[in-house]
């Protein structure tokens, strides 16, 4: 799940498999969406790790930087309606390398490439 703002776009860690992410933060970096936040809390933590792993070493290798990353503790009220303390990450991520350009549409039969 991701949200945009204007500076970015923020992608949530949960129970989804961990190539999901990769691919909603290559493509939020590819857009050209500036700065991409990871963020996780609690077990989805490691994951948000591997998730920003995999971006940096196989899929942008080169073209990502981390920026500083935030750890947090967050108050949440659990299913027994007592507060837990919760620990949060959000990993900020740059593209350094160029943009990929966006793919252009193929003609329209009948368009001007198209003679009689």
């Amino acid at each position: 799940m991701t949200d945009s703002d204007s500076s970015g776009a923020m992608v949530y860690i949960g129970l989804k498999p961990t190539m999901t992410y990769v691919f909603q933060v290559v493509t939020q970096l590819n857009s050209g969406a500036g700065t991409v936040v990871v963020k996780a809390r609690g077990n989805a933590i490691g994951k948000a790790v591997d998730v920003v792993e995999v971006v940096r070493r196989r899929f942008l290798e080169g073209h990502v930087a981390i920026g500083g990353i935030v750890i947090d503790t967050e108050r949440l009220v659990n299913r027994d309606g007592r507060e837990a303390n919760v620990s949060s990450i959000a990993i900020p991520l740059n593209r350094t390398g160029p943009v990929p350009p966006t793919p252009a549409a193929p003609p329209r039969p009948g368009g001007p490439e198209a003679s009689p």
